[in-house]
């Protein structure tokens, strides 16, 4: 059985410029999928939509962070299987090991971090891991086929 070090909760935001599956409406049913080992979680499905925006927070239960976060994109289909829209990943070493540090001395806005983006990432741009309302954050841009954006809170 594997240690709980933590619980992680992801906000998920939104995604642009999504591919479009349902030809005869000229949209997808989006959907996010986030893993870590053997966990699932997901958001809501936003129908008819290439720009969708959930504004939702999942949770997961970190026991190794050594383990990667991975997001999928799915189209949610009736009678067929759902088709993946694309997927990236992320680590959380690094904001695993910020948060257990002291922030007392940090003023609101503070980067402890900057994470550039590579190949082994798959960011859009750089993240910051930041002190922001009492709590650790980063805010990532993952780059597939199509935008997702993700804030870890």
């Amino acid at each position: 059985m594997e240690c709980l070090l933590g619980l992680l909760k992801v906000r998920v935001m939104r995604g642009l410029n999504l591919a479009i599956c349902d030809p005869l409406t000229h949209s997808s049913d989006p959907y996010v999928v986030l893993r870590h080992g053997s966990q699932k979680v997901k958001s809501s499905i936003r129908y008819h939509s290439i720009n969708p925006e959930w504004n939702e927070e999942l949770t997961l239960s970190i026991t190794n962070m050594m383990l990667p976060v991975k997001i999928e994109v799915f189209d949610k289909d009736t009678f067929t299987k759902d088709d993946s829209m694309g997927d990236a990943e992320f680590g959380i070493l690094d904001f695993v090991e910020i948060a257990k540090q002291d922030h007392s001395h940090l003023g609101d806005g503070a980067v402890m971090k900057t994470i550039h983006p590579d190949m082994e990432n798959c960011f859009a741009a750089e993240s910051h891991i930041t002190w922001k309302d009492g709590k650790v954050s980063q805010d990532i841009n993952q780059l597939s086929k199509q935008q997702i954006t993700i804030a870890n809170n």
